[in-house]
């Protein structure tokens, strides 16, 4: 079938019995990563306005080609990698019909990247599962900018714990804030893994959208900065009994015996995951610039990326629900419960990790007590 996305149109097998959803043999389209590649091209854009000599975009698990044929539209010089030789000659029809110049390439992008004379200055890594296999072969040889979408987000947000500490050599914890914790242990992986090569991989634009996590990283190629970033990671200390937390920016953890809110003594500890700001907020407001009406999703990136914006940077969110739970309150709308922390002096926004998730330098007897009606 052929579908349209943005300003191009692709062929695509027709999903069915769960090909949609990625799964099965014969995939090669996912519409409902759409707003992931709309929220691509945009920032794509927006990053030529802030490092012009970017041209060069490797599609690494091209599979329909589809995020390369948007690239392609978009200025770069494209190409599309893949170790399947039906989604290759589909990546090419795909190039031709719409008239676009790029390159095809059936290879494992790992020997690719770490073979090819060509320096990509972006490269995107959008696999089925974790990125983590494909993270050396990317830091190591990117020149500018390396995108990476995780799918594997049971892992990542510790509800299967094992598999998380033997992927992302992290121990993940399964709270509330789940979609969060999945994002920052992807980034402390992403971030360790950069420094090995003596980079610093940036987040400068990252969300956690339905199920997945994805994350611009831009490179900065001296060890000091590697260090400096290095400097983000640490430990998440949750309270399971009044939900409070703590963090601390250290390699070593210091977990305490108890909750000093509660006294409850069930703490648990993740880490080390990223603390550090997992966006810029510049450079996000650029990318919403350059979200355009032609867009199937323009309307949900806009959105998403206003909300991405002005966040707050802490590294956890709370969800308004859950702690209204734990109080025996019902609940009120979101942006009055937002005012009332502002209105008490306390820092408050919106997240995007749900419509009930909200950012705040207040604890939560803090934030209990602003809230009371």
């Amino acid at each position: 079938m052929n579908v349209r996305e943005g300003e191009v149109k692709v062929a695509v097998p027709d999903a069915r019995d769960g090909a949609s959803e990625g799964a099965g043999d014969d995939v090669f389209y996912n519409p409902t990563q759409e707003l992931n590649r709309d929220v691509t091209v945009a920032a794509l854009d927006a990053y030529t306005e802030r490092e012009p000599r970017a041209s060069t975009y490797l599609d690494a698990m091209a599979a329909s080609g589809i995020r390369g044929v948007r690239a392609a539209a978009a200025g770069f010089d494209v190409t599309c990698a893949d170790v399947d030789p039906d989604a290759v000659a589909l990546a090419r029809e795909n190039l031709d019909r719409n008239g676009l110049d790029g390159a095809t390439v059936e290879r494992d992008v790992n020997a690719l990247l770490y073979e090819s004379e060509t320096v990509f200055d972006v490269v995107d890594l959008d696999p089925f599962g974790t990125p983590i296999p494909f993270a050396d072969a990317a830091f190591a040889n990117a020149r500018s900018l390396v995108c990476v979408t995780a799918t594997d987000t049971a892992p990542l947000c510790g509800a299967h714990q094992r598999s998380g500490i033997r992927t992302y050599t992290t121990l993940p914890q399964n709270t509330e804030y789940h979609p969060e914790m999945g994002l920052r242990v992807l980034l402390s992986a992403l971030t360790r893994t950069a420094a090995r090569y003596d980079t610093a991989a940036v987040p400068i634009l990252s969300h956690v959208t339905r199920h997945y996590a994805r994350t611009y990283l831009q490179l900065d190629a001296r060890a000091t900065s590697a260090d400096d970033l290095l400097g983000g990671l640490g430990y998440v200390h949750h309270c399971e009994d009044c939900l409070r937390r703590t963090h601390e920016r250290d390699l070593i953890a210091h977990p305490p015996e108890t909750c000093d809110a509660c006294g409850g003594p069930r703490i648990l500890t993740a880490g080390p995951i990223y603390l550090g700001a997992v966006a810029d907020p510049e450079f996000v407001r650029t990318t919403r610039e350059h979200v355009t009406d032609d867009m199937g999703e323009a309307a949900r990136a806009r959105r998403l990326l206003t909300t991405v914006a002005t966040e707050l940077d802490t590294p956890t969110h709370y969800d308004q629900h859950r702690l209204c739970k734990q109080w025996g309150r019902s609940a009120v709308g979101m942006d009055e419960f937002v005012d009332a922390l502002r209105d008490a002096g306390y820092d408050a926004t919106r997240a995007h990790y749900s419509g009930t998730a909200f950012k705040t330098d207040a604890a939560v007897t803090e934030i209990r007590d602003a809230t009371e009606e």
